[in-house]
């Protein structure tokens, strides 16, 4: 049983088939690298969830597998909430995350450190080829660097500061991330529902 993780970002899609980890025996797990015909989706929704559910949409019906999609992004109260749904373009550009933080660190030059409180979210998306569909959510707060740090992880995870921890998100390993993330927090539900719906085993110890 073939479950199509929908996104063509190399790191997103690593983290992703790591937080469905363990897998059901029988489902084989494979990213839109192996759909190289797979159109480009317009993501125009004016929510996460919305926006999740268009790719998992997409997926589901090019592939007549399952299929499961994150969108996620930032939230800077400073910035109204933004770059929220945009902030995989936030530069103007789709996913060039060097020129994206580049703009937040302009735009938040010189704010105070009791105004930089931000929010990662993330929106988990299920679709099936019969129909069924089903969204989980997560958040996970902090605030933003003055200036990048880490090399791991993608998009905004070096300018998102843990304080408690003294680190950003691509300071973390990939297990400490894993255990605070946006993203692991809507995966965690987003799985037991997973598996429910595709009538595979479910594995109870993770």
């Amino acid at each position: 049983m073939r479950l199509i993780v929908a996104t063509r970002n190399p790191a997103k899609g690593r983290e992703m088939e790591r937080l469905l980890a363990p897998l059901p025996g029988g489902v084989v797990v494979r990213s839109l690298a192996d759909a190289p015909d797979y159109p480009e989706v317009v993501e125009d929704g004016d929510t996460f969830a919305a926006n999740a559910l268009i790719k998992a949409r997409a997926a589901a019906r090019h592939t007549g597998c399952w299929a499961i999609a994150d969108d996620s992004g930032l939230e800077v109260a400073y910035l109204g909430g933004g770059p929220g749904v945009h902030s995989a373009r936030y530069c103007g550009r789709h996913g060039d995350d060097a020129a994206n933080n580049r703009l937040l660190l302009n735009n938040m030059a010189g704010v105070p450190e009791s105004l930089r409180c931000a929010r990662f979210v993330a929106a988990v998306a299920i679709a099936g080829p019969d129909g069924r569909e089903a969204v989980s959510e997560g958040e996970c707060g902090g605030q933003i660097a003055h200036a990048e740090r880490g090399e791991g992880g993608f998009g905004y995870d070096s300018l998102f500061l843990r304080a408690e921890l003294g680190k950003t998100m691509a300071e973390l390993e990939p297990h400490e991330k894993d255990a605070l993330s946006h993203r692991a927090k809507a995966f965690e539900e987003a799985r037991g529902l997973l598996w429910r719906m595709m009538g595979v085993e479910i594995d109870p110890v993770r």
